[in-house]
């Protein structure tokens, strides 16, 4: 995916970087020892060869000197943070972190090395339509059981890994989706709605976030795309840098119960464990589809995007929500 946010670095400096991180017996010969990794939206990661023949993926997070959204600052060093984490809190299979440089020296921006993962993309998978039905559910199922794992961990606070952080989840919330709003006003992103109405919107049903008072571990961004599987099995969760302490309903896989155009998420909700939600819990999530439905709008403008297809496609969406917000005021 091009992204004015992707990083791409010369031979040079590549070769520069595997010395650093694994020294200089490791810096391959030629120049084709590293493959741009291209599905991604943020940063730019290579599958790099070493020179003992072993597969290694470099990641590296945006120039400093990019515009990106408030919630996307410093999101290299929370996903080291969020790696750290879930390897000592759960048994979710993610990559180890082999090497990371956050000294801007070489480069920039902060980057981190870790195995190459062998296997299939599940989000990639899906779209070629390579799997049966069956097969999709199976793996979605298995996801759920994951990411309820994930949820278990306890955070300190609500908010960043790292911090600062907030005593309750509404103010940590709140501080979350008004710093996307402001992201779109500064860019004069078109909504197609009032962006006083957002926030009168936000504000309606602000206090059903109270009912949320234990932070846990959010990866939020757990999409297909971020899921790895060989041989009927997921070994792998990718891309962490979106996790905070927050509310485990706010999950990516939880969208399509508001909106449908997100997919199907029946077995995810098998395997989680999600029973019926009550009104407050429907109220909040609400509040978290329209977080992702404006983030993807805006996103759009601060992406440099050379055409205007996902802006559309997420227009149609926060048109959709809207319409649901609509329904519920009558």
């Amino acid at each position: 995916m091009e992204s004015i946010t992707k990083n791409w670095q010369s031979v040079a400096t590549l070769r520069a970087m595997i010395a650093r991180a694994y020294g200089v017996a490791e810096v391959p010969e030629g120049d084709d020892f590293a493959e741009e990794l291209g599905h991604g939206w943020f940063n730019v990661a290579y599958a790099i060869t070493l020179r003992d023949g072993r597969r290694v993926v470099l990641k590296i997070a945006p120039p400093a000197g990019v515009q990106v959204m408030t919630y996307e600052l410093d999101m290299m060093r929370n996903e080291l943070a969020a790696l750290e984490l879930i390897q000592a809190h759960t048994t979710v299979p993610v990559p180890a972190v082999e090497f990371a440089d956050t000294s801007g020296e070489l480069i920039d921006a902060d980057w981190f090395f870790m195995p190459f993962v062998e296997g299939a993309n599940l989000g990639i998978e899906t779209h070629e339509r390579a799997l049966t039905d069956t097969e999709r559910a199976d793996y979605a199922r298995q996801l759920g059981v994951l990411n309820r794992e994930l949820n278990q961990a306890v955070g300190p606070w609500f908010g960043p890994l790292a911090g600062p952080g907030f005593a309750t989840w509404r103010e940590a919330f709140l501080t979350m989706i008004e710093g996307v709003v402001r992201d779109g006003e500064a860019l004069s992103v078109d909504l197609g709605h009032s962006y006083d109405l957002v926030r009168e919107l936000i504000a309606r049903d602000a206090d059903a976030l109270d009912a949320v008072a234990e932070p846990r571990l959010t990866e939020w961004d757990l999409w297909d795309s971020n899921v790895m599987i060989r041989d009927g099995r997921i070994v792998a969760i990718i891309d962490h840098e979106r996790a905070f302490w927050g509310d485990p309903l706010m999950e990516a896989y939880f969208t399509p119960l508001d909106l449908p155009a997100y997919g199907d998420s029946t077995a995810f909700r098998e395997g989680y464990g999600l029973g019926e939600l009550d009104v407050d819990a429907r109220r909040r999530r609400r509040l978290y589809t329209l977080y992702l439905v404006l983030i993807m709008v805006i996103e759009t403008r601060y992406r440099g995007h050379e055409d205007d297809k996902q802006y559309d496609w997420a227009r149609e969406r926060l048109d959709e929500l809207m319409a649901i917000y609509g329904k519920v005021d009558a």
